[in-house]
């Protein structure tokens, strides 16, 4: 099976066969991001798990200039945002449906001893690392918000 960032090269490659011009710049500036990480000081070789990170730092931007671009009444604008984003999460492996969120987020609870919202930090700690790559940290941190508020 191939790493991440084989996949990437590849998909870069069909992207510029086909002359897919958003998918190409995307897959570019995912490599550029990627690669920029490994050279800041203290850097080394990323791993799938590192390039997925970047995948999701990505991602993140790209929502937050779409919610930018739609305050400051530029459409056009958000919606290239979004093409990029379709593009990224295709890298990210299957996302967790919002009833295997609520599981896994069920279990960290229980695992942790969680039993009020100050707990938080507890149970975010066992899940960030689980579901890395599968759900996005604000969609985790919301649900495990959400249940510890129930305890209360």
């Amino acid at each position: 099976m191939a790493t991440l960032k084989e996949r990437i090269d590849l998909e870069l490659k069909e992207a510029m066969k086909a002359k897919n011009e958003l998918t190409t710049s995307v897959l570019r500036m995912l490599k550029s991001a990627v690669k920029y990480k490994e050279v800041e000081p203290g850097g080394k070789p990323l791993d799938d798990g590192g390039v997925l990170q970047v995948v999701s730092t990505l991602i993140k931007q790209r929502r937050d200039s779409v919610e930018q671009f739609r305050a400051g009444n530029r459409p056009d604008l958000a919606d290239k945002e979004d093409k990029e984003i379709l593009v990224l999460l295709a890298l990210l492996p299957a996302q967790l449906s919002a009833d295997e969120l609520k599981a896994e987020v069920a279990a960290a609870i229980v695992a942790s001893g969680a039993k009020a919202a100050k707990d938080m930090g507890q149970v975010m700690k066992l899940l960030s690392p689980k579901l890395k790559g599968k759900a996005e940290g604000k969609a985790i941190s919301d649900e495990v918000k959400a249940q510890l508020s129930r305890l209360q």
